[in-house]
């Protein structure tokens, strides 16, 4: 499936209108150059004279004296603070009162203790970081507000964004254009819910969409998630119900998910497709997990379940069709998954994000995933599904450097040989050089072997790697570490095919002190690519060697909107590369990280 959490290729064009209205209806200053660089905290009455407030102890203080907590207080600040007088302007006040303000009862079900209980400052952390991962509140803290009688009140402190997002969307990346018509909104009447109807036209087909998220049914922590679309190629259904490990300390966990998508897939070579077929994909999982929770800052999670796979190819009346379709394939196998995630984030500001608190994961984890496909079950061959993610983080004593390192595999072993063999390496490295300069580093590598006819490694003005994944499943979710995504910015999309790649990217950050229209933070990049592909991909096409590139750009990170973390805006030229392609890649596109 697309990565719709990148939102690659889409720059909301709604939050230029916005801005626009701000300056010729309301004259709102272009820039803030104060030294709050960052949104105002919501802002809570003055607390009455009192020394108990004035000298509280720290929340570890609290937690080695045993504090029992008290009241819960839930304030959850307006999209703009209008006490600020750089935001008690006529528009600013306008949206908030357009909007649902999120529901304290949302707030509080997805806190990790309650009134009673001893206070751990591990769970009042990682309380905040489930409230920073919903895509309606920009920012969380929880503090100690009262302390008496070994009691102590604690305040949960958000901030709403801006959650309509209505409009239409524009992209440029690689050398394509993609539009988005959309209705979309992430926190429906302030109940944390999620619905959106969207038309998208990009390279690969026209989509019209619907689907709903409910993160916490009745409550609860179980998810779930329903879609369909209506696209040019067929049609997609899904849905997902799941009970997952929403917390480190969360001993069980349950879920049952399908997919049903009928699609044309292309093969690419030099940016243009050179084979078609049609794919009728489905999937469903069923699926249980058990934990003894955390242990000494370390959590070991089984998963075990039963999944369905079917991959069906058939030929188009297109004058690209495939001369021979990939090979059909059923599997229908149990599986076991056994996961060691080590407890350990840090709050970062400024590294792949503008202006907002990151929860860096610090730790290291090993996941590891195993099946057994068989004729017995229904499936068409006898194989061995096999799944591997870990990784880890390293940094300096005074926290000027970090190095983040994550590996995925996948493979099928079949009649005592690998199949569908893939392993990517990611490298990420962050030098803070100043308070607002950051020299980035990244480093991707994958190997292959003997790849299924339908999928295809890629390198281009998109995400490089393998365009479809190889093996989804409970056992193997998303990484913790998630790697700033990285491209050969200079180059088309989809550009060399390889049955390996490499791409080194060294990026100069600059995140500037100006606040446009108090709603965009600003910065800038300067950069530079290399990579190329080696051996014959799935085309059979050569690798055209080593490719270049070196660009600049603006970035803009969205402090009010829950869509699209940071809008990219750059000029890419290729070094040295063929005479058919642009001498100047011109990309606009939203992406999760700077």
């Amino acid at each position: 499936m697309p990565d719709r959490c990148a939102c690659r290729g889409l720059a909301s064009l709604s939050i230029a209108a916005f801005a626009f209205f701000s300056i010729v209806l309301f004259g709102l200053p272009l820039c803030a150059h104060s030294q709050q660089t960052e949104p105002a905290s919501p802002v809570t009455p003055p607390a009455p004279p009192d020394t108990r407030v004035t000298a509280l102890p720290t929340l570890d203080e609290l937690e080695s004296q045993g504090a029992v907590i008290g009241a819960i207080g839930i304030i959850n600040g307006n999209v703009f603070d209008t006490s600020d007088p750089k935001e008690d302007r006529a528009l600013f006040r306008l949206a908030n009162s357009l909007r649902f303000h999120t529901r304290q009862d949302v707030i509080r079900r997805q806190l990790l203790f309650k009134s009673g209980s001893r206070l751990s400052v591990r769970l009042i952390q990682e309380s905040e970081r489930i409230l920073r991962s919903n895509h309606y509140i920009y920012d969380a803290k929880i503090v100690p507000v009262n302390y008496h009688d070994g009691v102590v009140d604690l305040e949960v402190r958000t901030r709403d964004v801006w959650t309509l997002k209505p409009g239409i969307s524009f992209g440029r990346s690689g050398g394509q254009n993609s539009t988005r018509f959309e209705l979309e909104e992430s926190n429906l009447l302030g109940w944390g819910k999620e619905i959106t109807f969207s038309h998208d036209s990009n390279v690969d087909r026209a989509e019209t969409m619907v689907r709903y998220t409910d993160p916490q049914v009745f409550g609860s922590w179980v998810g779930l998630t329903a879609g369909y679309s209506s696209n040019s190629d067929g049609q997609e259904r899904e849905l997902s119900l799941s009970r997952p490990f929403y917390a480190f300390d969360t001993r069980r966990a349950a879920g049952i998910s399908g997919l049903d998508w009928d699609r044309v897939d292309s093969l690419y070579n030099l940016g243009e497709v050179v084979e078609k077929f049609a794919h009728a994909q489905k999937r469903f999982q069923v699926f249980g997990g058990y934990s003894k929770g955390v242990t000494n800052g370390w959590v070991q999670r089984l998963t075990y379940g039963v999944a369905y796979e079917s991959d069906t190819f058939t030929a188009i009346p297109d004058p690209l069709s495939a001369p021979v379709l990939p090979e059909n394939r059923k599997f229908v196998y149990p599986f076991v998954g056994y996961d060691w995630v080590q407890e350990r984030f840090e709050k970062r500001h400024n590294q792949s994000q503008i202006g907002r608190t990151e929860d860096v994961f610090t730790g290291a984890f090993l996941r590891t995933f195993l099946g057994l496909a068989g004729t017995a079950f229904g499936s068409d061959r006898n194989a061995l599904m096999l799944g591997l993610q870990g990784g880890g983080s390293f940094e300096s004593a005074d926290a000027s450097t970090t190095l983040l390192l994550s590996s995925q595999g996948a493979a099928r072993i079949e009649s005592g040989a690998l199949r569908n063999a893939s392993l990517q390496t990611d490298a990420r490295f962050y030098w803070r050089m100043t308070e607002r300069q950051l020299l980035f580093g990244a480093l991707t590598g994958v190997v292959t072997k003997d790849l299924d006819e339908d999928q295809q490694l890629v390198l281009g003005g998109d995400e490089p790697g393998l365009r479809n994944p190889v093996l989804e499943g409970p056992g193997l979710r998303a990484p913790l570490i998630r790697p700033d995504i990285v491209s050969l910015r200079g180059y088309p999309l989809r550009y060399q095919d390889g049955a390996s790649m490499a791409l080194l990217t060294v990026e100069h950050r600059y995140y500037t002190p100006w606040y446009l229209f108090r709603i965009l933070y600003v910065g800038g990049a300067a950069f530079a690519d290399v990579g190329r592909t080696w051996g014959r991909g799935t085309t059979g096409a050569a690798s055209d060697g080593l490719l270049k590139d070196v660009g600049f750009g603006l970035r803009l990170g969205n402090s009010r909107s829950a869509f699209g973390s940071v809008i990219h805006v750059d000029l890419a030229f290729p070094i040295g590369g063929p005479s058919n392609i642009d001498k100047v890649q011109f990309i606009v596109e939203t992406k999760a990280s700077f």
